[in-house]
């Protein structure tokens, strides 16, 4: 595992990927309807095409999610968005990442927030992800090789959580894991293809479910998620 210790927004970047990261955002904006100026402007700052394969980086702006290592994909841009959206952080948040992936989605969160705990089930991704993230500057994000289902126990209780996989159901340690007050975002259906994206919000009574609609995500693999 390695730690990071403080967030590192980079400056708008003259990388020759200026202009399809911009109508990358534009489209986030009119077709999408992302409102989180706060999302729209990271997202135009952070550089994607470096966390996609190299064979990828022209269609690392494109509207649908790319192949990465390790049989997992990288989200489609609106879906990072949308996801990071409905967290609704705020700059002291300390948020549970599920699924580290390619770092990307780390990479957004650690923008916006104070701290990141990112679990990636896959030992190769966890440490290529990091790689990134500590070449962009990033060091508000800690990256565990373990069951994301199971959460990270010693580091909770947290103001959010995403799960970028889908599973059968909310894992059960994770409810217990967030705030009161605190959201959970993730995919949830009754197969490994399909599912619908849920945002749990914990109040003092319990649990309170809003459905944002279908989405397609790799399967959640672990002991509260699919076999």
């Amino acid at each position: 595992m390695i730690v990071m210790n403080s967030n590192a927004l980079p400056a708008p970047m003259r990388d020759g990927y200026e202009i399809p990261r911009l109508r990358m955002v534009e489209r986030l904006r009119e077709h999408y309807r992302i409102a989180d100026e706060r999302v729209l402007d990271v997202m135009n700052r952070l550089p994607r095409h470096q966390f996609v394969p190299d064979a990828l980086k022209s269609q690392a702006y494109k509207d649908n999610a790319l192949p990465i290592s390790g049989g997992q994909t990288i989200s489609q841009p609106f879906i990072v968005a949308r996801m990071t959206e409905l967290l609704e952080l705020s700059p002291k948040d300390r948020v549970l990442e599920i699924g580290a992936g390619s770092g990307y989605q780390s990479a957004v969160l650690a923008s916006l927030a104070r701290k990141i705990f990112a679990v990636e089930r896959i030992p190769g991704l966890a440490k290529e992800a990091l790689a990134k993230l500590r070449g962009l500057g990033f060091q508000n994000v800690s990256v565990r090789n373990a069951d994301g289902t199971n959460g990270w126990e010693v580091y909770a209780t947290f103001d959010a959580v995403l799960v970028a996989a889908g599973g059968p159901r909310v894992p059960e340690p994770l409810l217990k894991q967030v705030k009161i007050g605190g959201k959970i975002v993730i995919p949830i259906g009754d197969d490994q293809k399909t599912q619908m994206l849920i945002r749990i919000t914990r109040t003092e009574k319990g649990f309170e479910q809003q459905d944002f609609g279908p989405c397609a995500f790799v399967p959640l693999i672990g002991e509260h998620g699919w076999k």
